[in-house]
This record gives structure tokens, sequence and C-alpha cells, in this order.
């Protein structure tokens, strides 16, 4: 016999699982397309264009504070997801925040790696997406090293999209 309460806990589970399994694959989905812009890069550089206006190199450090938030920001979702499959709901901000970070993140790496007649605009709105990703891992950054990484990460990202602004 099945109690109202344990249809409702069943129901709960099965959705909790669903949204577990669609942000671990898209979590997977970002790190993996972080990881091609940073190889692609990487073998654009490795080419050796001679007087070829390399509009990366003006951004670069801006490039790589995005894809460390992207691969911190990857970690700490992961966490998250670990978290919250064992019932830990206090985590709930944090993966918001940081599912929110990851794809600004990876965007903003793109634009700055095509030096985007946007760019500027669009750091401006990525510093206050890494910023609320900050504040919600510096909830948790005591307990979880991850949320402390993907905090640093997220302070160095919105200081290098404000230099740009």
């Amino acid at each position: 016999m099945t109690t109202p309460t344990g249809t409702k806990d069943a129901a709960q589970s099965v959705d909790r699982r669903a949204l577990l399994a669609t942000l671990a694959a898209s979590g997977a989905m970002l790190a993996a397309g972080a990881a091609e812009a940073q190889e692609s890069h990487e073998h654009h550089h490795s080419a050796g264009h001679e007087g070829h206006d390399n509009a990366t190199a003006v951004h670069q450090a801006l490039i790589n504070a995005a894809l460390d938030c992207v691969n911190k920001g990857s970690v700490c979702s992961t966490h998250c997801i670990d978290l919250l499959g064992k019932g830990d709901t206090s985590i709930i901000g944090c993966l918001r925040t940081v599912s929110a970070m990851l794809p600004a993140c990876t965007a903003l790496a793109r634009l700055g790696a095509l030096d985007a007649k946007r760019l500027k605009e669009y750091a401006e709105v990525c510093a206050k997406i890494c910023d609320d990703c900050r504040e919600e891992c510096k909830k948790h950054q005591d307990h979880h090293a991850v949320c402390k990484a993907c905090a640093e990460s997220c302070k160095t990202c919105a200081d290098e999209c404000r230099k740009l602004v």
C-alpha cells in the first residue's frame, strides 16, 4: 500500500534523478567545449603566424581567467550534483549560480579570442555573473575546497572583465 507521502517521495526522487542527469550532461558538454577551445587556441599559437594581427594575445589574460572559471566551475558543479544526490539541498544555490557561470565564461573566452565587437559589453555582464557565483560559493568554501577554488577563479575572471570595462 502506497501512502501519499511515499508517492510524493518517489516522484521527487525520479525528478531529482532526471535533474541530476541533465545537469551532469550539460556540465560535461561545457567542459568538453572549453577544452576544445583551449586546444584550438594552443594549436593556433603553435602554428607561428608571423606578422599576424593576433587579437587573442590582447585578451589572453581574460581568456585564461574565463577558461579557469569553466574548469573550476565544472568540478564545483559535479561536486554539487554529488551532494544533491546524497540529499544535501544546501548546495542548490551554488549549483544554480555555477550553472549560469559555466556557459557565460565559455562564451567570454570565445568572444575574447575573436576580439568580438561586443566583448566589452558582454564582459560587464559576465563580471556580474561571476560575482554571483563567487558570493554563493563563498558560503560553502569553508567546507568544500572545490567551492573555494571556484570562488577564487570567479573573482579573477570578474577582475579581468572589469579591466576591459
